[in-house]
Parts: C-alpha cells; sequence; structure tokens
C-alpha cells in the first residue's frame, strides 16, 4: 500500500486549466460502459452550474472527482470515472461555443474542446477528449468540430447508432433548448464559471488495478461502474493489442443483444457454473479468483470464446425460447423455458443455462433436462424454501452436472417428505402465498389446455375467487355456504379462476349465475383460460362442487410433477 501511495497523484483542477494546459489527453478505454447520461442528469448538471452562478461569483463549483490511469511524464489519460461528467461537460462547452457571436470567445470556448494545431511544430489540433472507438467519430463530427452541434440537435433516429450517440444527441437537443432562452452575456458568465471556478478532484496512478481500488471507495456523481465493466477491462487488457479491439467488439455485441442488466446477471451465472458453489463475497472479489484466474495474465480471449460467448449465447437463447429445427423436441424446449421465467427467482438459470451450453443441438436431453429442472424448482416454489438452501440445492445440482451424471443426478429428485409438503402445500390455502399462486394456476391451465408452452401473453392477467371473499349476508352464497365452509374453500385451488382483466370489486360479489354471463366471459363471449371454462361448465357453485374440483385440479398436478 505504501507504494502504491507513491504512485498516486490528487489534485484540485479548474476545468478551465485541466482542459487547456496540455497535460491531459482523456480517453475512454475500449473496455468502460458506453456513454449514458440521459437528458434529466445533463439538465441537472446546467441547473446546478447555473445556480452557482446565482449564488456567488467568488465561491468556487465543486464538480465531484475523476479517476485516472496515467503515467507521470504522459499526457494520455485513461479515465476510469468521470466519463459521464467529462463527455457532458465538452457538450455543453460545444453548445456554448456555437451558440456565441463573439469570435474571441468561441475561439477560446474551443481551445477546452480542442488542442489547436502548432504549425511551427507540425503538430495537428487534437480534441482534448477522445471517446470509446465506436462513439468517437460520431462525438467529433457532431460536437467537437466546431459549429456542428446546429446539426446534431436536429438529427434524426437514422444518424446514431449506439444508444450513446442517441444520448449525445438528446442531450444536446435539451441542452440547447435551455442555454438559447439564456442573453449572450449569461451563457458568457456560464463559460467563466465553468472555466475559472468549476473545480475536479483529479486522482490518477499509473496502474488499473490501484484505480479501480480507488475508485471503489470514492463516492463519485457519474454513472458507477458495474463489475462487468472491470472484468472487461481484465480480460481486455489480458489480450494482445492487435486483437483488442476486436474482442472489446464482440463483448459489446453481447452485451447490447442480452441488455445491460441480464449480462450483469450472466456473470453471477457463469460464478455458480464454474464453482458449483453459492457466492460469499461480492462477484467483484469472487469472479477474478474463481472464473478469471484460469485465464489471466494472458489468455483474455480463450475466456470470451470457452466461456463468455458459449453461455451469453445460451442466455440469449433462453430468453428468447426461439429454438428452431425440425423435430419436434425444439418446440418442447421453448414451451419449458417459457414456463421456468414464471418462477418468482433466478436460481434455476444456471443450471439451464449448462444445459444449454452443453447439449444445445440435443433436444430430447433438454426436453427432459428442463422438465426435470421445472418440477424441482415448483417443488420449491410451493414448499416456499427460501433463498439459501434453494440456492444449495441448484449448487449440488451443478456439481452433480459437472460430475457428468447429467440426467441421472440426484439432486433432481424430491424425496418422501418433500413430495408430500408440496402436495399439502397445493392442497391448503393456496391464495394466501402470493408468489406461489399465480405461477400454480397458469401451470394448471396450460397443462389443461395442453399447451404447456403457452405464452399467457395478455396485458393483464388476474387470479379471481369464484365464491367471494367477502358474502353478503342476503346472497345466494350465503345460502349455499356455511360461515365455515366459505373458510374452508374460499382461498383453495377449487375455488380460483384465471381473468383476463382487472379484478372488479362490485363484480366479485355477484351470485354465481351472474357472474359466469357478465364477468367471467371475454368480451367475445368466451373464457380465454381453460380453468375459467371449466367453470363456465358448471351449473351452480357449492361446497361440493369445490371440492371435486379441488380434487381433480390436485390429481392433475400431482401426476404432472409425479407426487
Amino acid at each position: 500500500m505504501a507504494a502504491e501511495s507513491r504512485q498516486l497523484d490528487a489534485k484540485e483542477i479548474s476545468v478551465g486549466r485541466l482542459l487547456n494546459v496540455g497535460d491531459y489527453e482523456f480517453v475512454i478505454p475500449e473496455y468502460q460502459r458506453p456513454y449514458a447520461w440521459g437528458t434529466e442528469e445533463s439538465l441537472q448538471l446546467l441547473a446546478d452550474l447555473v445556480d452557482a452562478l446565482d449564488r456567488d461569483t467568488d465561491e468556487p463549483y465543486f464538480l465531484g472527482s475523476i479517476v485516472l490511469v496515467k503515467a507521470p511524464n504522459s499526457p494520455r489519460a485513461e479515465v476510469i470515472d468521470g466519463q459521464q461528467r467529462l463527455t457532458t461537460l465538452t457538450l455543453l462547452l460545444a453548445l456554448l461555443r456555437d451558440l456565441t457571436s463573439n469570435e474571441d470567445l468561441r475561439r477560446d470556448i474551443h481551445r477546452l474542446i480542442e488542442e489547436p494545431a502548432v504549425d511551427w511544430e507540425d503538430k495537428p489540433a487534437c480534441p482534448r477528449l477522445a471517446l470509446r472507438p465506436r462513439d468517437n467519430q460520431f462525438f467529433f463530427n457532431h460536437v467537437q468540430k466546431e459549429g456542428s452541434t446546429f446539426k446534431l440537435v436536429g438529427l434524426s433516429d437514422n444518424v446514431p447508432q449506439t444508444d450513446a450517440q442517441r444520448g449525445l444527441r438528446d442531450n444536446a437537443k435539451a441542452l440547447h433548448k435551455e442555454l438559447e432562452q439564456f442573453t449572450p452575456e449569461l451563457r458568457k458568465d456560464l463559460f467563466r464559471l465553468i472555466a475559472r471556478r468549476a473545480f475536479l478532484v483529479v486522482v490518477s496512478t499509473p496502474d488499473l488495478n490501484s484505480a479501480y481500488r480507488i475508485f471503489s471507495v470514492m463516492n463519485a456523481r457519474g454513472l458507477p461502474l458495474s463489475p462487468q465493466d472491470i472484468f472487461k477491462s481484465q480480460v481486455i487488457g489480458a489480450i494482445p493489442e492487435q486483437d483488442k479491439q476486436h474482442y472489446a467488439n464482440r463483448w459489446e455485441e453481447l452485451e447490447e443483444v442480452l441488455g445491460r442488466d441480464e449480462f450483469g446477471d450472466l456473470f453471477l451465472y457463469l460464478r455458480a457454473i464454474k464453482t458449483q458453489t453459492r457466492g460469499v463475497k461480492s462477484l467483484l472479489q469472487e469472479f477474478p479468483e474463481q472464473v478469471l484466474a484460469g485465464y489471466l495474465p494472458d489468455n483474455g480471449s480463450g475466456f470470451i470464446q470457452e466461456v463468455l460467448e458459449p453461455y451469453a449465447k445460451a442466455d440469449i437463447r433462453l430468453n428468447t425460447q426461439d429454438f428452431q429445427g425440425a423435430d419436434p423436441h425444439w418446440n418442447q424446449v421453448n414451451n419449458w423455458l417459457k414456463i421456468l421465467t414464471r418462477l418468482d427467482n433466478d436460481d434455476w438459470r444456471p443450471p439451464a443455462l449448462w444445459a444449454i451450453t452443453e447439449h444445445g443441438e440435443d433436444p430430447e436431453f433438454l426436453v427432459a433436462f428442463l422438465a426435470k429442472l421445472e418440477r424441482l424448482a415448483a417443488s420449491m416454489l410451493v414448499r416456499r424454501v427460501y433463498a439459501t438452501p434453494r440456492q444449495q440445492r441448484y449448487m449440488e445440482l451443478l456439481k452433480q452436472l459437472a460430475d457428468g451424471h447429467g440426467l441421472n443426478s440426484t439432486a433432481f429428485n424430491l424425496s418422501d417428505t418433500e413430495r408430500r409438503d408440496t402436495v399439502t402445500g397445493l392442497d391448503g390455502d393456496i391464495y394466501l402465498a402470493p408468489r406461489v399462486y399465480k405461477y400454480v394456476l397458469l401451470r394448471l391451465d396450460s397443462v389443461l389446455a395442453d399447451t404447456p408452452g403457452a405464452s399467457y401473453d395478455h396485458g393483464i392477467i388476474s387470479v379471481e375467487h369464484v365464491l367471494p371473499q367477502s358474502i353478503a349476508p342476503d346472497s345466494q352464497w350465503a345460502k349455499d355456504f356455511t360461515p365455515e365452509e366459505a373458510t374452508t374453500w374460499t382461498h383453495r385451488l377449487g375455488n380460483l379462476l384465471l381473468l383476463n382483466r382487472r379484478k372488479n370489486s362490485s363484480a366479485s360479489n355477484y351470485d354465481f349465475d351472474v357472474k359466469k354471463e357478465k364477468y367471467f366471459r371475454s368480451g367475445k363471449g368466451v373464457a380465454v383460460f381453460a380453468l375459467t371454462t371449466q367453470v363456465l361448465a358448471e351449473d351452480v357453485w357449492t361446497p361440493e362442487v369445490i371440492e371435486r374440483r379441488q380434487a381433480s385440479l390436485l390429481a392433475i398436478l400431482t401426476k404432472q410433477w409425479q407426487l
């Protein structure tokens, strides 16, 4: 730590000096996340600056801190934290530059955006900030070049090719709208504030790992890096220079297809698959130790080719459920995946990803595997097995899969006690278990309809009690059910059905014959769900009907899940 502190350099620098003296050439490394500030953050920055302008003409304004990887004698500065603010400040300066009619002021502002050429040294002009390669040319053409922001604010959606480029366009439009309403003098005062009185604490170190340690304990205003961003820096850093861009592009393409949140979750799944143990420390600490250590420091491409890419592609298939082929088993694979995604947790995903990655061309294996996985998952759901033992069960399954047991893994099996407790849960007041009843009812409905993977893409799916939860004393319900019978049957499977509409509290209390005609049918006079069609076939709704229906539905699930 003492050696690290000797390499650390931290100082408070005004924006004008930071962007004008030539000591810093800011570069957003290719492993960084894209520019992601939206109009809310950009307008807030402008509002904060204007507030500072209104408060005191001499008071310094603190913009936060930035963390850099920078050698002491080189101007190149890789931005580890601070990309969002540096990029938005450059955009704001470019708008102020293009809005002024004062040539001297325009030149002074532009010096903070681009270092001027020096003819006698044959030194070309150089932008002060370079974004990631994918967005840098757009940034130069539409922000850094003089006069370019007028075109930027009017760009259609056909020109920007990434979310970062669209964000630059949207933020420019929002900031331009505000700045247009300022007087020329107020815009000049705003530039003076940014150049003279706005300060950043610049923390730099020549060591990347040191920079990340510093970053992790600093409370920066920018959008923080996530673990996958840091893993990306480590992996891309372990690839020969000539191949870095290729693999960085492959990484980003997978992230874009999966979406940032799901891509981040993928690293949790990978840690589980590779270690077959529950996480006990942070992913940021465990993943490099447990997964990346096998590929670093010199085989980053191996991690992408052998781990990240195959499992990311499996995750894409898991989420899209779009396996195709002449073999009818492929449709069954998609159906099982649709069913599993209705669960209230994601702990089943690592085993599913293992199966898709290891047996992605064997639909019969996948059907058998996913059916076993769903049975186990559904039983734990009904029994309300909480997170720790649930995850331990899946880790045991992954361990057995890694040992080659495949479909014969004993972790799939339910003990006599587990089967009995599952049936008990299904036969009780299931409606009082909020995360359970809708999954079970949809599962039942798909079996009754003989479409196990029905997508149920209705905008609304609600669960309705046939016998209402509150019975009016003068209703037919009060004649057909004693208070004890109502208590026994109200929240059981036999008394529940599915509707593709919002609940209607007044309609819920209709007598059965009215409820059937006015509430349980769709606008076309039919029921959307098989469970509801069953109810429509009944002439009356009495304790005996619910008891018969309860026994029938319970028998269906007992057979389906081999209980």
